[in-house]
């Protein structure tokens, strides 16, 4: 009889214990599910930032598709790295990672968030259980931190600086292989005040704050979430229908589909991507945007031969290359990185704009190379000189070599180049605060009547496959050592930073 109560007792307690986690279920399941989506998203940024190389953005994470709850998501892991300073002080003073939870540190980190200034809910799961029977020391060591500091509270140990975030228009691009602007108007309309901007046709401007990422036009693939300056690129390229276009750095592909989209789906888009991750994500964009006009080339674009009769009849090309990703920022959400929190700058980052800068300019280089190549776009979202204006003043006595000229892309558009060299009127620039994003675009035409100068040219050597190398390395190749190349390149050298960049390449070649 005891044994049969105490079954009857065990049985009730079980079904008590699935009762109340049917009751607590949803919302505490969805906030475990969000800490550990979190904790992958906060491990890659962590990472990306501490190598101070290109990773894609918060946002771009939180809302990829695999992520489910990417509202609880995002606010997780943006509410931690602001508090990640104070985190990992309270973690250290109280010097609980052992190595079993260092591997995990990202997921503690989101934790502790919840613990410390988040929602107070039931935290299932062993790292939750793990920290919450640390509360009491985790509390003490708060409140000893607290008074060293003199801060009343965890808020006050945070640095206040000016948050560079603003707020901004929803852009939302259509596209216009899967539903006109008028249609996507009416749509959107049924919930938004939805503006045409006046500078990209199939481009809609939308209240801020306006959030699309769950809308079934953004699902099927029917609008794109895109920036005004980011859409402007292939708008400046200008391709048309039945035209073979080389996207020379395309992932993640909204500037990719963006240039079917202008071609109606006609002729045919190269889409070159190096990394395979990347190239993942460029392939789902173009399934998501339906166009069936692109082919993905996995390989990098400083090996691609010019004289390749597949790419023989390429007639523009989008360069859209790495880059600092400082006219970004903001809508990135860089400021809450530990780099910026922590000032890590000059040398470092002086060191990584020139590398990109080397690789800016050799796959800007290669680009003019290609024979029928009539209209060429060098963009990037980046506000430093380095970046834009010196790698276009560095090439332009090899853009006219090949009969290309700097044209005006948007000449009604106020804000240009910096006045750094003649000509640099021609080129555009978009401002991180009046525009709300840093962009940069040079267009460069071939004259007519040009003979392409393929004699000239070879990027097939060792050197062009080093993405941080110096063009200097390439340049020989590029204009063989002739008398009247010689005497050119020297006059060329008294007006332009020629003589800083090839001196010792051209000492080499002379001897």
């Amino acid at each position: 009889m005891g044994r049969v109560n105490n079954r009857t007792n065990a049985s009730a307690s079980r079904t008590a214990g699935k009762s109340e986690s049917r009751r607590m279920s949803n919302a505490d399941r969805s906030a475990y599910f969000a800490r550990r989506e979190a904790a992958k998203i906060l491990r890659r940024v962590l990472e990306g930032d501490a190598q101070r190389r290109a990773v894609a953005s918060i946002k771009s994470l939180v809302y990829a598709p695999s992520v489910r709850n990417k509202k609880g998501t995002f606010a997780l892991v943006c509410k931690t790295l602001k508090y990640l300073p104070v985190i990992k002080d309270v973690l250290e003073a109280a010097d609980l990672l052992s190595n079993k939870w260092k591997r995990q540190k990202e997921l503690i980190y989101v934790i502790m968030y919840d613990i410390l200034l988040g929602q107070k809910t039931h935290l299932a799961g062993d790292a939750e259980k793990f920290l919450m029977r640390q509360q009491s020391a985790l509390q003490s060591v708060v409140t000893h931190i607290l008074s060293k500091k003199k801060a009343n509270n965890i808020e006050d140990l945070i640095a206040h600086g000016d948050d560079p975030g603003v707020l901004r228009p929803r852009f939302i691009r259509v596209n216009t292989l899967k539903m006109d602007v008028h249609t996507a108007i009416k749509e959107l309309g049924k919930r938004y005040a939805v503006q045409k901007d006046d500078m990209v046709p199939e481009l809609l401007v939308l209240p801020p704050g306006s959030d699309l990422h769950d809308h079934p036009l953004v699902a099927d693939g029917s609008i794109f979430m895109q920036g005004k300056a980011s859409s402007m690129v292939a708008v400046a390229l200008d391709p048309k229908p039945g035209w073979e276009v080389l996207d020379a750095c395309s992932a993640p592909g909204n500037k990719t589909v963006h240039l079917a989209s202008l071609m109606n789906g006609k002729g045919r888009v190269i889409a070159c991507e190096l990394n395979e991750n990347r190239v993942r994500r460029l392939q789902d964009t173009i399934k998501l945007s339906g166009a069936s006009n692109i082919e993905v080339l996995h390989g990098d674009f400083l090996n691609l031969n010019p004289e390749d009769p597949s790419l023989s009849k390429v007639r523009a090309i989008l360069l859209d290359p790495s880059c600092s990703g400082s006219g970004t920022a903001a809508a990135r959400l860089d400021h809450l990185l530990p780099s910026h929190v922590e000032g890590k700058t000059s040398e470092d980052d002086l060191e990584r704009l020139n590398k990109l800068a080397a690789f800016q300019k050799k796959a800007l280089a290669h680009a003019f190379s290609f024979p029928a190549v009539e209209r060429i776009v060098y963009s990037t979202c980046s506000i430093h000189q380095v970046e834009n204006e010196d790698v276009v003043q560095s090439l332009l006595p090899l853009a006219e070599s090949y009969g290309f000229q700097l044209e005006t892309p948007f000449p009604q558009w106020q804000r240009r180049g910096l006045p750094v060299f003649a000509g640099a009127n021609h080129l555009l620039r978009t401002d991180p605060v009046e525009d709300k994003e840093g962009f940069f675009i040079a267009l460069f035409k071939k004259k007519q009547n040009t003979t392409h100068p393929s004699s000239r040219i070879s990027y097939r050597d060792k050197s062009s496959r080093n993405r941080g190398g110096n063009i200097r390395n390439s340049w020989p190749l590029a204009c063989p050592p002739t008398k009247i190349s010689k005497l050119w390149l020297c006059t060329l050298s008294t007006r332009t930073r020629w003589r800083k960049n090839y001196t010792s390449s051209k000492t080499r070649t002379r001897t």
